[in-house]
């Protein structure tokens, strides 16, 4: 089954049941949350990453709009195939035409087309299924274990000094997304873990990956990134 859906391109990837504040400015986004909200709810979007570039898109009503750099005017090179639907969950419009809102990812897409005539781009797209793959329990106390060794090492604390330990959640589906969000990884990597096939292709690849950024954290203890530490992450 498809839809057609308003597609809002972002430098960042948005994951199933985490939560996206955005300040909406741009005058095709502001048309984008206009016309959102003039419908019945939910007032749902695409989140696609970008591949390289600037978060603007070009279209075909804004001709003076750049292209994404290095990719010339074909979006559907510009950006990843795989998106996550966002769902507005609370919006302010302000007197200037602004909006601050915060939304919440909800479900998966494949990118089938993209159209770029209108206003801002928009997409017919198809759900991609959630799927719990063999060995997810297993894999998911794995990643639980290196993933509260990455937090620690990324704070530059000792494992027996770190106040405030959260509880992660059981569902290996919930704390794939979970992870993926809350480390510090790029583009190309938190993209790989949205499109993987499932639960445990996720979480076979977390694995990897935070033994790979752990390693490095440990012998570089003190990182620009060690902020990230003391925010919270939500699973919504």
């Amino acid at each position: 089954m498809t839809e057609r859906l308003p597609l809002f391109p972002l430098g960042s990837v948005l994951y199933p049941g985490l939560v996206l504040p955005l300040h909406v400015f741009e005058e095709r986004y502001r048309r984008l949350m206009a016309d959102l909200t003039a419908k019945p709810e939910p007032h749902r979007f695409g989140v696609v990453a970008i591949r390289d570039g600037r978060e603007v898109a070009p279209t075909g009503v804004d001709s003076e709009v750049p292209a994404l750099a290095g990719l010339g005017s074909d979006p559907e090179r510009a950006l990843f195939e795989i998106g996550c639907v966002a769902e507005i969950a609370q919006l302010t419009p302000h007197r200037d035409g602004r909006f601050e809102l915060i939304a919440s990812g909800t479900t998966r897409f494949r990118i089938l087309s993209v159209d770029t005539t209108g206003p801002y781009l928009t997409a017919e797209v198809e759900d991609v299924p959630e799927e719990t793959g063999p060995e997810a329990q297993l894999l998911a106390k794995g990643v639980e274990r290196v993933f509260r060794t990455y937090r620690k090492r990324l704070a530059g604390a000792q494992e027996s000094t770190v106040a405030g330990e959260r509880e992660l959640p059981d569902d290996p589906n919930v704390l794939s997304y979970l992870v993926a969000a809350a480390s510090v990884l790029d583009t190309q990597d938190k993209q790989h873990l949205l499109a993987a096939a499932s639960a445990s292709d996720r979480l076979r690849a977390e694995l990897r990956l935070l033994r790979r950024e752990a390693a490095v954290l440990a012998k570089l203890p003190s990182l620009p990134a060690v902020e990230l530490t003391r925010q919270a992450f939500s699973p919504n």
